[in-house]
């Protein structure tokens, strides 16, 4: 089973990132989960729910919600540093940081890694891992772009979570899923959650 992290912050945008997740189980990854107290408040805000603050009980949530095998989704706490994403010989090469808010941008642009999310992204970048950044905001500020392109410079992937429209899309979920397609193509993940450019378009 193929492994990949996938965190969550206090940015807008819930549903990317529990579609997202769908996908990757979907696709037979063991995911690794680390969401940060904003990101709780934002999952109940945005989709009305409630995730347990106890790693346990939100594992076997996910893996329950998802219809992930047993084992599948594991969800790791803020500080649980023994956990297998804060270390170089054993974290996952592939790491999603879907919404990411800028305050996590900075703190990974900075090295921070005063949280096993900043850790993970830290040892992702320092193992040259693929590091994918869907930021969620507007404007940016000179702040923003210059801890961006930092990281961008690193060999990180910043994807703007700002869906296009020319798969004329019906419904919000026709926007998720543009996104969604988006990460999961630079993941190397095969998907038919929109049509291809070129193929149905005249």
């Amino acid at each position: 089973m193929k492994r990949i992290t996938l965190a969550l912050t206090g940015a807008s945008g819930a549903p990317y990132a529990l579609r997202l997740l769908e996908c990757l189980v979907r696709a037979d990854y063991q995911v690794y989960v680390l969401a940060s107290s904003a990101a709780r408040v934002v999952l109940k805000t945005e989709q009305g729910s409630d995730w347990p603050a106890s790693p346990q009980a939100l594992s076997l949530k996910l893996c329950s919600e998802f219809g992930a095998k047993e084992g599948q989704i594991v969800a790791c706490g803020k500080d649980e540093w023994f956990s297998p994403v804060a270390s170089g010989s054993a974290a996952p090469k592939q790491m999603v940081v879907c919404p990411c808010s800028m305050g996590t941008v900075s703190a990974i642009a900075h090295g921070a890694s005063d949280s096993l999310l900043e850790r993970a992204a830290d040892v992702v970048i320092k193992e040259r891992g693929q590091l994918i950044l869907v930021p969620r905001e507007s404007p940016f500020s000179a702040i923003h772009l210059e801890n961006m392109l930092s990281l961008a410079r690193l060999g990180v992937t910043i994807m703007p979570a700002a869906p296009g429209f020319y798969h004329e899309p019906k419904c919000i979920e026709d926007l998720v899923d543009f996104m969604v397609a988006r990460i999961l193509d630079h993941l190397g993940i095969e998907h038919t959650l929109t049509a291809r450019w070129g193929y149905g378009h005249q």
